[in-house]
């Protein structure tokens, strides 16, 4: 009886096999339709706000989270607040700095020097991005509710909503591409889903932000992380880095 030959080196079936000349996705167009997009959603939403457009589900969204007769007091036990407070410190400046310093030290320290000059141009150029974003369209923070923690800037896009998506996103969707484990990989990608959505939600729950500035915020942040994966994937595929 012949030894069975192992899956590794067995070679690929037509059906497993890509067609000639097509070897993966064009990475490179992706990573360049994804930044394309995160401007355009800016710039799109931005402009309709500056000239005076308001949403009508902005106000539905945000009076929904408050007792009824007392605007001042969101829904929910008190602990509810004390919990969306901790989560939207997790998308404060501080903290999102920290981790991006840390996450880069951990990659330099481990040699994935590709990895980690990802993780820095992604988030460092995102964050401006949010910045360019506020300054243009300049839109006041909501006066429907009470603010439940204390805010300067300008309201769109959120920048908790976008820097933590730019951020959490950029460092797990490159990280994702140098871990091996597919069970890795899928509970980094789910944590940090969870862990952004939950920044964004507690900025709309705190009252300091319009439901709109963090869907704008999450979509263009996600798009900005998106295309720093596609750009890291091109390459790592033509020229095998890590």
């Amino acid at each position: 009886m012949l030894p069975e030959t192992p899956l590794a080196a067995q070679q690929p079936t037509p059906d497993q096999s890509a067609p000639e000349g097509v070897r993966h996705p064009p990475y490179a167009f992706i990573a360049l339709a994804a930044l394309a997009g995160a401007v355009l959603i800016l710039a799109l939403l931005g402009g309709t706000i500056a000239r005076g457009a308001q949403f009508h589900f902005d106000q539905t969204i945000m009076l929904a989270l408050r007792t009824a007769g007392d605007l001042s007091r969101p829904i929910g036990p008190p602990a509810v607040q004390t919990a969306m407070i901790d989560f939207t410190a997790l998308g404060g400046g501080t903290v999102l700095t920290l981790v991006t310093i840390l996450a880069v030290g951990f990659l330099l320290a481990s040699r994935h020097l590709l990895t980690a000059a990802l993780v820095f141009g992604g988030t460092v150029t995102g964050s401006a991005l949010i910045h360019v974003g506020k300054i243009l369209v300049g839109r006041d923070r909501p006066a429907l509710v009470d603010h439940l923690v204390e805010v300067s800037s300008a309201s769109f896009p959120s920048g908790h909503a976008g820097n933590s998506a730019i951020v959490y996103l950029t460092i797990a969707l490159t990280v994702m591409q140098i871990v091996p484990s597919r069970a890795a990989r899928a509970y980094l990608f789910g944590a940090t889903i969870a862990l952004v959505l939950l920044i964004g939600a507690s900025r709309v729950y705190l009252g300091v932000h319009w439901p709109s500035d963090v869907l704008a915020g999450w979509s263009a942040g996600a798009l900005w992380a998106l295309s720093w994966w596609a750009f890291g994937a091109w390459l790592r595929l033509r020229y095998g880095r890590r």
